[in-house]
């Protein structure tokens, strides 16, 4: 009896332990991401001041979009999805060695396919332009500006595959500090073309915003770079064998077969996301110009919440989860999908409220600068409305799904996914004769909504999560104090002409930074007046 009851002290301990240092984990991973997130709207910003909303800038943002939907659909999608749980497995039974051993035949494979990948790449940027955007085609120029720039940038693709599979092998050897930072190397690169570059283009007669493609390609070879360091100093560095012998070694390995066994669902399930997105830009380079700007513009926004609440928790609880299905730790397993839950309730909620009810001052004081007129404010205002009805979806989705792949099921959230689509593409037909271009991120809202609720009761259905007790009482008082959130932030938003103080920028900034910060405190605040125990919450 006395066993028993040290045994589940010790679990407890465990438990209570983890879920501490998994906080930690994410906080970092969250505070690297914000950095990223903040050089990533600096970048945004000074691209809004120079070049406005046009036919070039959407020819950017479809070019810059193109090898981004290629990272997304093979390297953190498809491929992490597929890569990440399989090497935390073989690190819990395997050991360092075997596991070793498995990284360099996965980066073998990977660099051999990167390689054919970027010539195809590079010799179809017409058709991909064309399939992508082909209302592009409504502006000469700006059609030819985007082949141009997808040309130059396609490669990019490389090298971020390549930083996925440094960042999954460092996520699973805890070392999540390095992946979350280095995309501000990219911003960064990038800022530096627009002020250095863009000048120098315009002085040689050339288009000064062909400058972001090299810092672009700049940015991607930074990333790896400080990814190699990284595996360098973990012994984790793999050997590519570029070798034909190797590369039958390689595909030969059961490892690898498994990768590619998982990948060819996952790469299914993801597609749906990036089928969404390249029908939400083709839809909208046939409206009004500046639509696919508009859009991106907003979205730049909704990365700060799903970026710190969503990835960093996604990041963080893949490879535990992963680790905890292969120990049978079914308790564990459970316990940290309702923790991640519950921080994504008690942080996003209070997100969608802020971009539902505050939109327009928002977009105002961080993109009303230089080329960026009132009416750019206006059409981004409404997208980034649409965007934050489902921002609670998009967030959870990123708990959610890993709760799947943990166990090496990736064909239930493709299933899921794909019926989203459906669901999204219904919701276009409706919504974007009304309100245009705000119609198709209101789609992608409400499609997340559907996509993580589903997600949800598919593992309640399956016995693999049981809400713990509490829920109700928590629920309320987030509940409650986003409404008098919301509240604030209406009176806020009405007390001042936001746009009408753009002449007086420092001005409007300040008033900005006391809403917000007077905002926050008053939700931490209400949550501490109802009851709430942020401590306990961690705790649990």
């Amino acid at each position: 009896m006395f066993e028993d009851d040290a045994s589940k002290a010790r679990d407890s301990s465990r438990g209570y332990t983890g879920r501490v240092s998994l906080f930690k984990s994410a906080s970092t991973v969250s505070l690297l991401t914000l950095a990223s997130r903040i050089t990533g709207l600096g970048r945004e910003l000074l691209m809004a001041s120079m070049f406005g909303a046009s036919a070039m800038t959407d020819a950017f943002n479809v070019a810059f979009r193109i090898p981004n939907l290629f990272r997304r659909l093979f390297a953190e999608g498809a491929f992490s999805q597929a890569f990440v749980p399989v090497l935390a497995a073989s690190k819990q039974q395997h050991g360092d060695a075997a596991t070793h051993q498995l990284v360099d035949r996965v980066a073998t494979l990977l660099v051999w396919a990167l390689l054919l990948t970027s010539v195809l790449g590079v010799a179809g940027a017409p058709i991909l332009v064309w399939a992508m955007a082909s209302g592009l085609q409504q502006s000469p120029q700006g059609f030819e500006a985007a082949v141009f720039m997808t040309r130059w940038m396609f490669p990019y693709i490389a090298f971020m595959s390549l930083v996925a599979l440094a960042a999954g092998v460092l996520n699973t050897w805890k070392r999540f500090a390095l992946p979350a930072a280095t995309p501000v190397l990219l911003n960064l690169a990038m800022i530096g073309a627009m002020v250095w570059g863009s000048p120098w283009f315009a002085r040689h007669g050339l288009e000064p915003i062909y400058a972001l493609t090299a810092g672009v390609m700049l940015g991607g070879l930074l990333q790896l770079g400080a990814q190699i360091w990284g595996l360098s100093r973990l012994g984790m560095l793999p050997r590519i064998g570029l070798s034909w012998s190797a590369l039958r070694l390689a595909w030969a390995d059961a490892g690898t077969r498994r990768i590619a066994g998982l990948m060819a669902p996952a790469l299914l399930g993801v597609s749906v996301a990036q089928i969404s997105l390249l029908i939400n830009t083709q839809i909208a380079s046939h409206l009004t110009p500046g639509s696919v700007s508009w859009l991106s513009y907003a979205d730049r926004l909704m990365e700060f919440p799903t970026a710190l609440l969503g990835v960093a928790l996604g990041v963080v609880l893949t490879p535990q989860l992963a680790a905890a299905r292969a120990a049978q730790d079914t308790r564990e397993y459970a316990a940290m999908l309702d923790w991640g839950l519950r921080l994504v309730m008690l942080l996003a909620l209070p997100c969608a409220v802020a971009l539902l009810t505050f939109a327009k001052p928002l977009v105002s004081v961080l993109y009303h600068y230089g080329a960026f007129t009132d009416r750019d404010v206006a059409q981004t205002t409404a997208a980034l409305m649409g965007y934050g009805v489902g921002l609670l979806g998009l967030v959870a989705i990123k708990v959610l799904a890993p709760g799947f792949y943990a166990s090496q099921d990736i064909r239930t959230p493709v299933k899921i996914a794909l019926a989203v689509l459906v669901i999204t593409q219904l919701l276009n037909l409706a919504l974007v004769p009304l309100l245009q271009h705000a119609g198709l991120a209101l789609a992608i809202g409400l499609g997340a909504l559907i996509n993580a609720l589903w997600l949800l009761l598919g593992l309640m259905r399956r016995g693999s999560y049981r809400p713990s007790p509490g829920w109700g009482m928590f629920m309320l008082r987030v509940v409650l104090a986003s409404a008098l959130l919301a509240v604030f932030l209406l009176m806020a938003g009405s007390a001042f002409d936001w746009t009408a103080m753009r002449a007086h920028s420092l001005q409007r900034i300040g008033l900005m930074a006391l809403v917000l910060l007077g905002s926050s405190a008053l939700y931490f605040i209400a949550l501490r007046i109802l009851g709430m125990n942020l401590r306990q919450l961690l705790q649990r």
